[in-house]
């Protein structure tokens, strides 16, 4: 029997009401920043080590509000945890990706994310996954 593993992410809302979203690189679709709880770490300590991994973005944890678990996959849930920014961040181009993999032909270093966009509800479907596109989408943010 498999045990359940859990995605932490962090969902950062601004004033008009749009969601961050990181482009994964090497694919067409973006993604909330999040990733796997390492062993020992509470949800919140993995929301915030991804979102400083993915992002550079570093909050202060009571800013994190709790959203919980959500089913994902058959052998993975996602907790998520909302942060809202006001006008705090009205350019990206400082944000910057600190976690990298390995290239599939060249073997460099490459960051997981490569880049970073403000969307609305209405975009989600068309540049998420559809797995995360229906979780972001039941969710009132």
């Amino acid at each position: 029997m498999s045990r359940q593993s859990t995605s932490c992410g962090t969902l950062v809302v601004n004033s008009r009401g749009q969601v961050l979203l990181c482009h994964t690189t090497h694919t067409a679709k973006w993604d909330i920043p999040k990733g796997e709880q390492d062993p020992g770490e509470t949800p919140l300590q993995g929301a915030m080590r991804e979102l400083y991994e993915e992002t550079g973005l570093v909050f202060a944890i009571d800013r994190f509000v709790d959203l919980g678990p959500f089913d994902y996959r058959p052998a993975k849930r996602l907790h998520l945890f909302r942060i809202d920014v006001g006008d705090d961040l009205p350019t990206l181009d400082h944000l910057a990706c600190s976690s990298f993999f390995a290239h599939r032909t060249t073997g460099k270093p490459t960051p997981e994310v490569d880049s970073f966009r403000w969307v609305g509800r209405e975009e989600v479907r068309k540049l998420c996954w559809p797995r995360m596109a229906g979780v972001l989408e039941s969710i009132d943010w």
